[in-house]
């Protein structure tokens, strides 16, 4: 857009031209276009053999298979199960730009929400604590605990008050030291930093608390809102973590979620070690069985109690305040195998795979009758019809199982590797 019809957009005359700042009117229109850069849709106009316009969304899944196939490919790699993460959002005065939509803070604090029930539906067995940056300062918002609502009722706009003053990195890396080295070295320590601001204001040198967290195996990454800074890389790189800055709202979002799936093993981690656990049993609901739960004493019905000291917890997972041992249930331990054993990736079909397909389909017994549609294809999952591999026009992406050789639609793929973890058309044939 021309500088002339900007200015009319912003209402701004010709005889004022001398009042406004040129940084101003550049910063604005900058923000403009990060504003509309993503409501081109006309460029997924496509045509296909008959003429007929349609939407093209077979870029945009591809985009986002990526993420699947990266946990694929990341399978045979060590991780661990039990994480102990600290979340540190900035609400410097950084965060109250209007860059993002609504702003910085609205779109981290949405993000964070988001984040904090990931984390725990990927990671059950793992605790999660919050600390934000403001004025020069940390402060911790909740202590390490397995309970995602707990955590997202105090990531709140108006409960954290307005951003202000600086953002320290020092001043959170000594937090997260002082808060992760003193728990079991079974556990992967992490701190994820959400990062807004240009600068650091710091007490001391920032390398000492680097030095500090290397030693005692935290792991540090940072999500940049603004722009790429280098002590962020240089901490990154030291402490063994990822470092990624954000172009837009959308990725921002991915560049958050990469952090849900526990991450590689280093070879201090690696070595097998034996966690003891238990398995309480769950009082009823009645009122009348209501008892004082917890280092609170609070008076709740429906609790848990710890096979050992035989305390009362008022939630799982949990580590028991009296005897500290760490309390699951077994749909906890049984949901954290499927990041040892993932589904193996769809490939997107074709013709030569469809033949293939073919063959081995005959000599299988016959799994349902068959779905009668126009092109003679449905996904095995949601017996939708699906285009057939390589036709022109093809509205959505149709992806194949490499060992069961059924046809899957994108939506298909996607719950079947990110919710549900098991492949209907292998489980159908069994380990035969």
């Amino acid at each position: 857009m021309a500088a002339a019809e900007r200015r009319d957009d912003l209402g701004i005359e010709d005889g004022d031209d001398d009042d406004i700042d040129e940084n101003e009117l550049r910063r604005q229109e900058e923000a403009y276009q990060r504003q509309y850069e993503n409501e081109q849709t006309w460029d997924q106009l496509q045509e296909d053999e008959h003429g007929n316009l349609f939407v093209d969304k077979t870029a945009e899944q591809r985009a986002r298979r990526q993420r699947l196939l990266s946990a694929a490919q990341s399978a045979r790699i060590r991780k661990g199960m039990i994480r102990y993460v600290l979340l540190v959002v900035d609400l410097s005065r950084a965060a109250a730009a209007q860059d993002l939509r609504p702003n910085r803070l609205g779109c981290m604090l949405s993000l964070c929400r988001s984040f904090v029930r990931e984390f725990f539906d990927q990671n059950p067995l793992s605790q999660l604590g919050i600390a934000v940056m403001r004025g020069g300062l940390v402060e911790k918002l909740t202590d390490l605990s397995g309970s995602p609502e707990a955590q997202v009722a105090r990531l709140d706009a108006g409960k954290l008050g307005a951003p202000a003053g600086d953002a320290s990195l020092q001043n959170a890396l000594d937090l997260g030291c002082s808060l992760l080295k003193q728990l079991p070295p079974y556990g992967h320590r992490e701190l994820l930093l959400l990062f807004a601001a240009l600068a650091s204001c710091d007490p001391g040198n920032v390398m000492d608390s680097v030095k500090a967290c290397k030693d005692n195996h935290i792991r540090v990454s940072v999500v940049g809102v603004a722009a790429e800074v280098y002590v962020c890389r240089r901490i990154t790189e030291d402490t063994g973590g990822t470092y990624g800055v954000a172009l837009n709202e959308a990725h921002l979002e991915q560049l958050l979620m990469a952090h849900s799936p526990p991450p590689p093993a280093t070879a201090a981690q690696a070595k097998a070690e034996l966690v003891r656990m238990g398995f309480p049993q769950r009082s009823t609901e009645e009122a009348s069985s209501a008892v004082f739960v917890g280092q609170e004493a609070r008076l709740l019905p429906g609790s848990y109690t710890c096979p050992r000291c035989r305390s009362r917890v008022p939630e799982l997972p949990v580590e028991c305040h009296t005897c500290g041992l760490t309390l699951i249930s077994s749909p906890h331990l049984a949901r954290s195998y499927h990041h040892l054993f993932p589904v193996p990736p769809y490939h997107e079909d074709s013709k030569e795979r469809a033949e293939e397909a073919a063959t081995a389909q005959a000599q299988q017994p016959a799994m349902r009758n068959e779905v009668m549609t126009s092109t003679g294809a449905y996904c095995f999952g949601c017996l939708r019809e699906v285009s057939e591999p390589g036709v022109k026009g093809q509205l959505h992406l149709t992806l194949r199982c490499g060992q069961c050789k059924q046809v899957f639609c994108f939506e298909c793929d996607a719950y079947v590797h990110e919710s549900l973890h098991n492949c209907p058309g292998c489980e159908f044939l069994g380990p035969g």
